[in-house]
């Protein structure tokens, strides 16, 4: 595709994502920006969720990671469904009676401020990380199909990026995010079903030959219970599907941000598993669009990429099919891209101003006038934080932030564990020390479980995070007879 076409594509996309956004963020309140004043229509949440769970990373990886791993991912999805059941089923319940602006505010009525500044922090270094690699993903992305032919730095890309995001959640939050991000679901679903279509159609494959050539392929097998030393073993991706979904959305700021904004918690529930069972057959499609994508390099005589990421990529826009599988692409990716960075965005603003900044004794007008400012702050830190990747220029350090986000969310699942599980109170000044020496414990665990035995945690890594987070909170537990 030329410079000119992905311009066009992604101008129109944004007219639209701009016109939604205002009409649904009005003059949002702080209630709005914060949970949408707890008015938002279960299913409007629950198919705006489904675009804000797949990331751009996700839309270009997944279809890739067929060839090493066949359809491994679905065990873990299979574990995701099953977290978001207890998700509805004991987080929910929990947050709607507590009467949360940010969930976090559970820790300190549970343990403490220390243990609610613990968790507060840990999100936010998870969630900048996170959210900053996977819109880093697609400035690279951008800067090879745009920025670069036309000569511009890499800067003016991640300027022009952030501030697009920042332009669309400013005024509304949660508000606008339920509407924009159900715009972006529509898109990506749009997307992805007819880039099926458009590459089976090519290799002149009616539905029942489409379904036949995926059943035959090694690359579709899907459980695997051979070896528990392996990182694709069943056991290992389903219960660490699980866990991820219960830290990584359950106790996510951003992710329950939405959730919370429902009239009460019976719709939340309904919102949840809903998406869940959506989500089960958008992933497996990103699956099966993976196997068409190596069914049609390998027909067609294509060398595959050396990245298994650059597949779907190199296929949608190096004119081996129609312009409009290329239009697709774009459009799904930046759907994908800008609902997790929007919504990442619009969290981390949450989060450090209701846990980190505080709000309690301070009127309507100063915490909008904080939120405003916060809101611009973590935009700028986005930014910087995409521009360092790009100076250290180096994809293990990709690897590596992902990792640490990973670990970082080991403490916070530990953290509501212990709370929900037990009724122990804990000497709430040990906590930090705790959720720091936790995840420095696992890495050291791993790595000897490696070198003795070659077994890998994986994915379950998170699991034996939270595990010695609550092992720690036991030590520090005060008597029945001690109060705090």
């Amino acid at each position: 595709m030329s410079p000119l076409a992905v311009i066009i594509t992604i101008i129109a996309y944004f007219l639209v994502l701009f016109g939604v956004s205002h009409l649904a963020g009005g003059k949002a309140d702080n209630a709005g920006f914060f949970i949408g004043n707890r008015s938002s229509k279960w299913y409007m949440v629950a198919f705006a969720m489904i675009g804000s769970t797949i990331s751009g990373v996700t839309f270009m990886s997944v279809p890739g990671m067929v060839d090493p791993k066949a359809f491994s991912y679905m065990q873990m999805v299979l574990g995701f469904f099953v977290g978001q059941l207890i998700i509805s089923f004991v987080l929910i319940p929990v947050f709607y009676r507590m009467k949360l602006f940010s969930i976090y505010e559970y820790l300190d009525q549970r343990f403490g401020m220390s243990s609610y500044k613990t968790g507060a922090w840990f999100f936010f270094i998870s969630k900048m990380l996170g959210a900053s690699v996977r819109l880093f993903l697609v400035c690279l992305f951008l800067q090879l199909l745009v920025f670069g032919p036309l000569n511009l730095p890499f800067l003016l890309n991640v300027v022009v990026t952030v501030a697009l995001v920042w332009l669309y959640t400013y005024r509304g939050g949660v508000k606008t995010l339920i509407w924009t991000d159900s715009l972006k679901t529509f898109c990506l679903i749009l997307s992805v079903i007819l880039t099926i279509y458009f590459i089976a159609k090519s290799m002149n494959l009616d539905f029942s030959g489409m379904i036949a050539g995926i059943r035959e392929s090694d690359l579709s097998r899907t459980f695997f219970f051979n070896d528990p030393r392996e990182s694709t073993y069943f056991w290992k991706h389903f219960l660490a599907g699980i866990f991820t979904m219960i830290a990584t959305t359950g106790l996510d700021q951003d992710f329950m941000q939405r959730n919370l904004s429902c009239e009460n918690p019976r719709d939340s529930q309904k919102n949840i598993i809903t998406s869940g069972l959506v989500q089960l057959v958008i992933n497996l499609m990103f699956l099966v669009l993976g196997v068409l994508l190596y069914l049609f390099v390998d027909s067609k005589g294509i060398p595959r990429p050396e990245k298994s990421d650059e597949l779907f990529p190199m296929v949608a826009t190096q004119g081996y099919l129609p312009l409009i599988v290329g239009v697709l692409f774009i459009i799904g990716l930046i759907s994908s891209a800008y609902a997790a960075a929007g919504s990442a965005l619009t969290a981390l603003t949450t989060s450090f101003t209701v846990d980190i900044l505080g709000i309690k004794n301070k009127s309507e007008a100063e915490i909008k006038s904080n939120r405003k400012k916060v809101h611009i702050s973590m935009a700028v830190v986005m930014g910087l934080v995409i521009f360092v990747f790009n100076i250290l220029n180096n994809t293990s350090v990709i690897d590596a932030v992902y990792i640490l986000a990973s670990y970082t969310y080991g403490p916070i699942l530990g953290m509501f564990a212990f709370g929900i599980l037990t009724k122990k109170r804990v000497r709430d000044k040990f906590i930090p020390f705790i959720a720091v020496l936790s995840p420095i414990l696992c890495f050291f665990l791993q790595k000897f479980t490696i070198s003795q035995w070659d077994f890998h945690f994986g994915y379950a890594l998170i699991i034996v995070n939270a595990i010695v987070t609550m092992l720690g909170m036991w030590l520090v537990a005060l008597p029945k007879e001690q109060k705090i």
